[in-house]
């Protein structure tokens, strides 16, 4: 059973944790105090369980049992990051060894708590894991919005984009593309308006994150 502690609350409400585990009465136990702490709490008795079910919304993180009936907790885990899943995971278990644990780790676990363990440890690991997917989420909802920002675009503004962005000059560009410098500055206007660029600065890091999106793609 959890060793019971004085639990600090989180403060994101709309974060939930997915709690996986075959112990009716340790997982119902979980259930509690997670929702004691102002989070929502999702409960299963295996994997196939929880994958059947609508996926989370909102910053998640899983508490994993690593010895379920069926895929265990490490086996979810292992073909979560082959497929490039990214749901953080805090592994318990009453059986762990220290190889069972490097592993987990390495596969990228935020901890790995073995029965009984403190109620705040719990807590500590899993607000950990929340503001990770949180930061991930708001970070494709941010690549999510540039794209589509830069999709309306018309090829040259985008061809100018791009010189405007390496800090050429509107004479230079115009030089470049055959056109005359007012045409630069009326594309070029129109172009900051499009991507809601405040500033060169601002242009040239929106630029700097959809390259690195691009790299990582092709990596």
């Amino acid at each position: 059973m959890v060793v019971q502690s004085q639990a600090k609350p989180l403060p994101d409400s709309r974060a939930c944790v997915v709690v996986v585990d075959d112990d009716a009465e340790f997982r119902e136990s979980l259930g509690r105090l997670l929702r004691s702490a102002g989070l929502q709490a999702r409960l299963f008795a295996s994997i196939a369980e929880f994958q059947g079910s609508a996926p989370p919304d909102c910053p998640t993180c899983l508490v994993l049992d690593v010895r379920l009936p069926g895929r265990s907790g490490l086996d979810y885990q292992r073909d979560l990051v082959a497929g490039s899943g990214r749901l953080p995971i805090v592994f318990i278990t009453g059986h762990g060894d220290i190889p069972m644990t490097v592993q987990a780790m390495k596969r990228g676990a935020i901890e790995f708590l073995t029965k009984p363990f403190r109620d705040q440890d719990l807590i500590d690991a899993v607000n950990i894991g929340i503001a990770r997917d949180r930061e991930r989420r708001e970070n494709e909802e941010s690549i999510s919005s540039l794209k589509a920002r830069f999709e309306v675009l018309t090829p040259r503004e985008r061809a100018i984009l791009l010189q405007v962005a390496e800090g050429r000059l509107n004479k230079q560009i115009a030089g470049d593309m055959g056109i005359t410098e007012t045409t630069v500055k009326v594309h070029r206007s129109n172009m900051m308006r499009k991507v809601k660029a405040g500033s060169l600065v601002e242009l040239s890091r929106m630029v700097d994150k959809l390259k690195l999106l691009a790299e990582k793609h092709d990596e």
